[in-house]
């Protein structure tokens, strides 16, 4: 089988509380887009999981892939075969693109369909739950606002589709501890769910990533990338996640100027799914 878990952005993103669990409780919009990695697996031969990753590598891929997380929830379940797992990496990994989590949800559903096990997506977004916060969202893969710990979702309609968005990565690695540590959680603040439904030309002055803040004081170039996309005619930037990858909504892109700005990072022109 093969598939092609796609990337998200987030369009702002609250940070409300810190809950009793351990985890923060956010409000954010999560946007999928198509930029994609490949996943293949199929039936092993041997009673034992086999993976290979090619393509944009992490440290410890192999060891911490969630694909292997998401094949441990279906087989505590369904005691389904081992499998052989090709994994090429074309989203780049800790940026706040949701690439492991993509992967995660996509083998949840992958293995469902491949070994018939018949679970409801219900089930699917439970299971996925437990891989990881932002997997459920990859299970529906529509524009939806996220709240608890981004695994209740609502879908929402977004005018978004002739925009184009360009995605910058600095390749700057940014940890989920180290993205919390500067965040204060406040419960107040119009609703993000309100906001968003305002015209898309006012979201610079209303929509806000509360990690920008204390990341692009660590990360100067992270701001600097922002402010490029505006400077180039973006009409919303923002950092996606906790970083560090930067995203700008755009009626038009000039390749000669991102190739300028940006040519000595990751940066690809992407579509609304």
């Amino acid at each position: 089988m093969i598939l092609f878990p796609n990337a998200k952005i987030n369009l702002g993103l609250r940070v409300t509380e810190r809950r009793n669990d351990g985890f923060h409780s956010i409000e954010t919009v999560f946007l999928p887009v198509d930029l994609v990695d490949v996943l293949e697996f199929y039936e092993s031969d041997s009673n034992r999981n086999t993976i290979q990753i090619t393509g944009l590598i992490p440290d410890n891929a192999t060891e911490n892939n969630l694909v292997l997380t998401a094949w441990k929830k279906v087989y505590e379940k369904f005691e389904i075969p081992h499998v052989t797992i090709h994994l090429h990496k074309n989203i780049p990994v800790g940026g706040g693109l949701g690439g492991g989590s993509s992967d995660a949800a996509f083998m949840l559903m992958g293995l469902n369909r491949l070994f018939h096990c018949n679970c409801s997506e219900q089930d699917l977004k439970e299971m996925s739950a437990a891989v990881g916060s932002d997997c459920p969202f990859f299970i529906e893969n529509t524009s939806s606002i996220g709240t608890g710990r981004g695994e209740v979702l609502q879908s929402i309609d977004l005018p978004l589709k002739n925009y184009r968005i360009l995605l910058v990565c600095p390749g700057i690695h940014i940890s989920t501890k180290e993205a919390y540590s500067g965040i204060i959680p406040k419960a107040d603040g119009k609703p993000l769910r309100d906001v968003i439904k305002m015209p898309i030309d006012t979201w610079k002055n209303t929509i806000k990533n509360d990690f920008e803040s204390s990341v692009f004081l660590k990360y100067p170039l992270i701001q600097k990338i922002r402010q490029d996309m505006y400077d180039m005619g973006a009409v919303y930037a923002s950092m996606t996640g906790s970083g560090s990858c930067v995203f700008g909504l755009f009626t038009e892109i000039k390749k000669t100027e991102t190739d300028a700005l940006f040519g000595k990072f990751f940066n690809k022109v992407v579509g609304v799914l």
